[in-house]
């Protein structure tokens, strides 16, 4: 992780990384220290949420906690300071004001700083491009960076800030935001750090202006707006933000990219779940959990290795097909985050007491929200088991880079014809989602017929495998 001394030798700013390649904010979820408290070089200070997965932070250096710069619950950019650690914490506290170095300019800082991302405690570090901001137009660019690092320091040396500044200090989206809906910026109190405004305080600021202003002019269409907030408790709105909002992109993404095409099947399993029973007495299985999900997995991986060419991902940028000879087998977790699906690295080495012990801790590491970002990258396959609520099947949307997924639906005792006889049966349908571009019907039947034989007769298992 890059660190610069922001205010003086005395004061270390540790910035956000960027936790999982390309990321580029996360979410605080817990502070593990406050100011005040003694940290040490490695000592996890917080919990942060990204798109992929939940990960402590360890401070880099020895020190007494000087601020928080962010509560918990806030999403934080890469290149943020977080927090800000005094590393001399013997030094008389009117040292810092009256010793200090003035703070580098932006250019100065960047000179100092190497190029390009450092290695840090965790994930990627500080990109040079995340934390340099864009120059802004006009004179008054360096009158207000200025007096924004001034505002700092002197809330850092324990002294009254500054006035404030001239021009209000936000974002270029939330500049945007305001001008779309007639705010005035000059006019908005700021909650965000360092006197910085937010949506929320935009948001917050049209609500009492939009009556007044807009009663005289449009006063029939304005009427049901300014009825609308007096009725509460008929609304919850809820941030999307993590893994929620990674989910709901590539979800986006891959369904208005890959040309999708979903096949069902219907599938006499009762001598698969027999086998099930069997394995759960088998000493060669005593300490891991047997269950339909994982001949459901193996079963995959055989049809997979009878039919390679379903393993694939679509390049785009090449205009090529890459033929993956390896099986990343993802499986598809419900969290209480949201939707994740880590992935067993090279599953089709794997023998059966293997994989069950590999998909046990994947599960419970998942349900848990202990996932690692490294756990759900390189996935080629993946599976969903939507049974386990209930549902018979469903239409799954790939994972993006892949070209297959499979939703299994609940195993249910029906009427079955079996040997010319009606009788009840346990029984479940399959759906197999692939990406058409590379994937085609007759290949993609062949899969999916090829899983339902092997868990109808899971003998098949050592004929084929």
């Amino acid at each position: 992780m890059t660190m610069t001394t922001d205010t003086s030798a005395r004061y270390r700013e540790f910035k956000m990384p960027d936790v999982g390649e390309g990321l580029t904010e996360a979410e605080i979820l817990k502070w593990y220290v406050q100011p005040g408290d003694t940290v040490v070089d490695g000592q996890v200070v917080c919990e942060v949420e990204t798109a992929k997965a939940a990960v402590e932070l360890p401070i880099p250096y020895d020190g007494v906690v000087h601020a928080l710069r962010f509560d918990e619950g806030t999403t934080v950019d890469v290149g943020a300071s977080i927090i800000t650690v005094d590393v001399a914490p013997g030094t008389p506290s009117e040292a810092p004001a009256a010793a200090a170095p003035a703070p580098p300019t932006e250019p100065e800082a960047e000179a100092a700083e190497p190029k390009g991302r450092q290695p840090v405690l965790v994930g990627y570090g500080v990109s040079e491009a995340s934390t340099k901001r864009r120059p802004r137009r006009g004179a008054a660019a360096v009158p207000e960076q200025g007096a924004a690092t001034a505002a700092i320091q002197a809330e850092m040396n324990g002294v009254p800030a500054p006035a404030a500044l001239s021009r209000p200090l936000a974002k270029p989206p939330v500049r945007k935001l305001a001008k779309d809906l007639g705010v005035d910026l000059a006019t908005i109190t700021p909650t965000g750090p360092d006197g910085i405004i937010t949506r929320e305080d935009v948001h917050a600021a049209t609500a009492p202006a939009s009556s007044p202003q807009a009663a005289p002019v449009a006063e029939p269409v304005q009427a049901p707006v300014a009825a609308t907030p007096a009725v509460a408790g008929r609304e919850t709105r809820i941030p999307v933000k993590g893994v929620r909002k990674a989910t709901a992109a590539a979800m986006v993404g891959s369904a208005f990219t890959a040309p999708h095409v979903t096949e069902f099947v219907t599938v006499d399993v009762t001598r698969t779940m027999r086998l099930v029973e069997e394995l759960k007495s088998d000493k060669d299985m005593a300490g891991v959990r047997v269950n339909p999900l994982l001949l459901v997995a193996k079963a995959l991986l055989v049809a997979i290795k009878r039919h390679p060419d379903v393993n694939a991902t679509w390049d785009e940028a090449a205009q090529e097909i890459v033929l993956k000879h390896y099986v990343n087998l993802g499986i598809a977790a419900a969290t209480p985050r949201g939707l994740l699906v880590p992935n067993i690295k090279d599953a089709h080495d794997k023998t059966l007491p293997q994989l069950a012990e590999s998909l046990g801790e994947l599960v419970s590491t998942a349900r848990e929200g202990k996932t690692t970002p490294a756990a759900m990258q390189g996935g080629t396959v993946t599976i969903t088991n939507v049974g386990v609520f209930g549902v018979d099947t469903g239409t799954p949307i790939l994972n993006p880079g892949e070209s297959a997924i499979l939703a299994v639906g609940a195993i249910k005792l029906q009427p079955w014809v079996h040997k010319g006889k009606v009788k009840p049966r346990q029984v479940t349908t399959l759906a197999l989602s692939f990406d058409h571009r590379l994937v085609d019907g007759e290949l993609g039947s062949k899969v999916l017929a090829d899983i339902a034989a092997i868990l109808e007769q899971p003998k098949r298992l050592i004929t084929w495998g």
